[in-house]
């Protein structure tokens, strides 16, 4: 990506949604976004994007280098995560190869700490990480968090956002909030006030 691309990404991209904090997955799947005016994002959409975004997230140190297929098989497992989402918040049947791909990314490494000896501290228990498996650590562990929230008590919280054409994830955390964002939030106020303004339905 070029510095005048990452640029225009970065002022146009929107903050991190009521959520994100929580679940990295939430943050992952909103990483592409769909915008007014034809406007839209992608912050994987090269693999120097998406190893900012890994490394800012601490799936990945900076040491690590990605190349195309990573960054591909990163929108690949976004996109079925987003498919799992939808579901959920539209009580859909989710679709069978969104299912499939999470769970090849749940088992595609060890999840449990190997045993290991080290000269100085003897036996001990690692994860194991070795830099040429770094990316599929990272969807491992993005995997399991989208499988923790689908199942696990805020999934009931899970939302889209209200204010078309917008198509990010929330965590409805704050009473009936319907917006991932403030900028969400005011293009659908300012909105109503207009219609009310013009005398059209709301």
């Amino acid at each position: 990506m070029d510095d005048t691309l990452a640029t225009d990404t970065a002022r146009i991209a929107l903050p991190p949604a009521p959520g994100a904090d929580q679940y990295r997955s939430l943050d992952f799947a909103n990483t592409a976004a769909t915008l007014p005016a034809g406007q839209s994002y992608d912050l994987l959409s090269t693999p120097e994007s998406a190893m900012r975004w890994l490394t800012a997230h601490d799936l990945a140190t900076p040491d690590v280098r990605l190349y195309e297929v990573c960054a591909q098989r990163m929108r690949t497992l976004r996109a079925h995560i987003r498919a799992l989402f939808a579901a959920r918040v539209d009580s859909t049947t989710p679709a069978e190869g969104s299912l499939r791909a999470v769970n090849e990314a749940l088992t595609a490494v060890p999840t449990a700490p190997l045993l290991d000896w080290d000269a100085a501290q003897g036996l001990r228990r690692v994860q194991a990480h070795p830099v040429d498996r770094a990316v599929n650590h990272a969807l491992a562990t993005l995997a399991a968090d989208a499988a923790d929230l689908l199942t696990g008590p805020d999934a009931g919280i899970l939302a889209s956002c209200g204010s078309a054409p917008c198509d990010r994830f929330l965590m409805r955390t704050h009473g009936r909030r319907h917006w991932c964002s403030t900028r969400c939030g005011d293009r659908v106020r300012a909105a109503r006030a207009y219609a009310r303004r013009v005398g059209a339905p709301d």
